[in-house]
């Protein structure tokens, strides 16, 4: 029987598979004051740095994994904060198994840059800078503006050791400020057409705009508030803005990835794509000249099963990078590496940060001309999350779903090819307006050559740099977790493969690294 055999041909295929060999990067055994180690939500001194026995504790209940270890963990001190306690966030969800896809140990992310690398005071530096750049639209990220002007100027200083995305000299420019580095990202406006063009869900309309917060309200800009936070207690809540704004600038953005659904961006992009009317992937047996001739997909490779793959691929995703945070590299967020600057900063404890940010980055007088300390100015009044930096949560979601949108639709297609559901014309890009409270044509000289990868791949960027922007991710972060979430994605379709009884053997991609490949039952297979 059908079923069966292929039943037990993915529990070989996976059972074969070798465990990935995890690389933290070395830190947490460097330091004795654990400064590099992620701790949120436990108990610290004054300075923010962990109580060892606690730490201690934490990492025990990881080892061993017994319930007994976990609420064993001591948490932050009530004398010490204010509000909610926050508990930790899931440390048990990685140690799980799974049973589509592949299991947590069989996917490793590099090591992350270390304490006192180069590469994290430049990926500091850009979220100072992100900070700042907050409420300064979209729009106006050219050489006029001073902040942008100033931004550029000090990622450039970086060199090589600045990931983020340069032009064809190398240099760091305001069009490709705060972005990523995959194909296509490079082009149009900053925010992806899936996070800005109407959809249909059903019977509704979706416009898209968005519940913002106000301009100009930052946290955690002072000691004690920030101590509290690590502590692990909730603060005030947010200043929502009464109007509905479509996301025009860096805050909107970041306030989106605070309360967004796990997979609703990339549902929206779904229902883009089919209310566009886009072409399927050449290796979907229902599209146009395929091998099926008088029949429709739905609950096969139609409609209703990916709008339920798209959950499904979002929660495997989770499991994936809930296994690195806690289990293998235990990353601290940028808000504590900030304040460990401001102590080196203000002459408390040195900590060795590389002087590139330490003594040279202009972003830091700007800030501390702003708030009066060398604290990252945050998006979020809690902060982080109460769980480690690395991967990124959002980011490996966003890089398991935007994969199998990659997969199931045809990417070349242009955006312009696509129909707008309610007037059934071809859609033409747009770019909110100086206020956010409307859409107006996008007039960039690219705006008739955005395609659907790009603004897929756009799609992970947006969401995954976003929490950037919030100021509770690192570049790296975001840079490591798409390609997690893309082999996740990978995998489970590598599952599906042969269990319908259609002729369905393979589904395209072109990789985040722009490298194309078939999904086939055996995997991945390279493609010219």
């Amino acid at each position: 029987m059908l079923i069966p055999t292929r039943r037990l041909d993915n529990a070989n295929f996976w059972d074969s598979q070798p465990l990935a060999t995890q690389t933290p990067n070395g830190d947490e055994s460097l330091y004795a004051d654990l400064r590099a180690s992620y701790s949120k939500g436990l108990p610290h001194t004054s300075l923010g740095e962990v109580v060892p026995a606690a730490f201690n504790a934490l990492v025990n209940a990881i080892t061993t994994g017994n319930q007994a270890d976990f609420n064993a963990i001591p948490l932050g001190s009530r004398a010490n904060g204010f509000g909610p306690r926050r508990g930790l966030v899931n440390p048990q969800n990685g140690l799980g198994i799974e049973l589509i896809g592949p299991d947590p140990k069989h996917l490793a992310i590099p090591a992350a840059p270390t304490f006192v690398s180069k590469e994290i005071a430049a990926e500091i530096a850009e979220n100072y800078w992100m900070a700042l750049a907050r409420d300064i639209h979209f729009a106006d990220y050219n050489e006029d503006h001073p902040i942008i002007k100033e931004a550029v100027a000090d990622l450039d200083r970086f060199g090589a050791d600045f990931k983020g995305p340069k032009d064809a000299s190398g240099r760091v420019t305001p069009q490709l400020l705060f972005r990523g580095t995959t194909l296509g990202e490079e082009k149009g406006p900053y925010m992806s057409q899936f996070l800005l063009q109407r959809c249909y869900l059903g019977p509704q309309e979706i416009d898209q705009r968005m519940r913002t917060v106000v301009s100009g309200k930052d946290y955690m800009v002072d000691l004690a508030d920030w101590l509290s936070v690590q502590h692990g207690f909730s603060q005030e809540p947010d200043v929502v803005d009464p109007d509905l704004r479509y996301i025009r600038n860096g805050r909107d953005l970041g306030q989106w990835v605070h309360v967004d659904l796990l997979y609703q961006a990339y549902f929206n992009a779904m229902l883009i794509l089919l209310n566009g009317g886009a072409r399927v992937d050449a290796g979907n047996p229902y599209r146009a000249g395929g091998p099926i001739l008088n029949e429709d997909p739905f609950g096969t490779l139609g409609n209703p099963h990916l709008q339920a793959l798209l959950p499904e691929v979002a929660r495997h995703a989770l499991r994936a990078v809930w296994y690195q945070k806690w289990s293998v590299h235990r990353r601290l967020r940028p808000e504590v590496f900030a304040a460990r600057l401001h102590l080196q900063k203000t002459g408390v404890k040195d900590y060795g940060i590389h002087a590139a940010v330490a003594t040279d980055s202009s972003a830091l007088d700007t800030v501390f001309a702003q708030y009066g300390t060398y604290l990252l100015p945050m998006g979020f009044p809690e902060g982080s999350p109460v769980h480690p930096a690395y991967g990124a949560g959002h980011a490996t979601v966003a890089g398991a779903c935007v994969t199998v949108l990659k997969a199931w639709f045809d990417v070349s297609q242009k955006i312009t090819d696509l129909l707008d559901p309610g007037t059934r014309k071809r859609l033409a890009p747009v770019v909110p307006s100086s206020d956010g409270a409307s859409l107006v044509p996008y007039q960039g000289l690219d705006k008739d050559d955005l395609t659907v990868g790009g603004e897929l791949n756009k799609l992970a960027m947006n969401i995954g740099i976003g929490r950037n922007v919030a100021g509770v991710h690192w570049r790296s972060d975001h840079s490591a977790s798409i390609t997690l979430g893309e082999q996740v994605a990978i995998g489970v379709i590598r599952d599906y493969i042969g269990t319908f009884n259609e002729p369905f053997d393979q589904l395209f991609l072109q990789k985040f690294d722009g490298s194309f490949i078939k999904i086939t039952k055996d995997g991945e297979q390279p493609q010219p």
